[in-house]
């Protein structure tokens, strides 16, 4: 693929892309998308590392949107989420459970969906406060199947196909993939103008830069899950 030098002017590559669930605004730029992603995961970090115990979630909620403005985010697209304990099981779409506070052993994850520069950032990743190894093997297990999961797709593969796979390695590896959760759209906002529905779904090899990978996945004994996402790129 080839890219253009002039960072004002859209990715012709990705417009190429032979799915309309691919299609991007004029003002789509490969470069501004890659530095959205990269200043969403500075900005994940800077949260992260302000969460302690004695929070409840609407505290880290507030924290999280006062980084991204300190950030010079320019609106979100989706909103904040950040899930503490048990709640790391529930999906996007599901309530916590109120007044969560987190604990000195506990495990938390967070996904941001904010927009720099008229580009949508969309990431997430979990952590864990305190010792607990079952916590941390947890966490890392989310992130070890992404990096599996993600280099599944560089081999090409369908959305549809990519989801399988995850499902079969979380198994292998000893964890439940969450269903629910199966990957997006993100790029010029608003994305959703081209109603390009959800990666799992997506009967072609998505392409680069353009789609969110998703992984969340559950405990086979423990009320604990893990979440990790990432823009899938090349």
């Amino acid at each position: 693929m080839q890219s253009t030098d002039n960072d004002d002017q859209p990715n012709l590559a990705v417009l190429m892309a032979t799915s309309s669930a691919e299609n991007v605004g004029a003002t789509f730029s490969r470069e501004r998308m890659f530095a959205a992603r990269e200043r969403s995961w500075t900005a994940l970090r800077d949260i992260a590392a302000r969460i302690v115990p004695g929070m409840n979630e609407a505290d880290a909620a507030t924290l999280a949107r006062e980084r991204l403005d300190a950030a010079g985010m320019q609106r979100i697209w989706h909103p904040s989420i950040v899930r503490f304990g048990a709640n790391t099981l529930r999906t996007f779409r599901q309530p916590s459970v109120p007044d969560t506070v987190l604990r000195d052993n506990d495990i938390f994850f967070i996904d941001l969906g904010p927009v720099f520069d008229g580009h949508e950032g969309d990431v997430g990743d979990t952590f864990v406060v305190g010792d607990d190894a079952d916590m941390r093997t947890c966490a890392d297990a989310a992130r070890e199947l992404f990096a599996r999961t993600a280099a599944r797709w560089r081999q090409g593969v369908t959305g549809t196909a990519l989801y399988a796979y995850a499902e079969d390695e979380a198994a292998a590896m000893g964890w439940r993939l969450h269903h629910e959760t199966k990957g997006h759209r993100v790029g010029d906002y608003p994305h959703a103008v081209h109603k390009a529905g959800s990666l799992g779904q997506f009967d072609a090899t998505p392409a680069p830069g353009l789609w969110i990978l998703e992984i969340q996945i559950a405990h086979p004994t423990l009320p604990i899950g893990a979440f990790f996402e990432d823009l899938l790129i090349a």
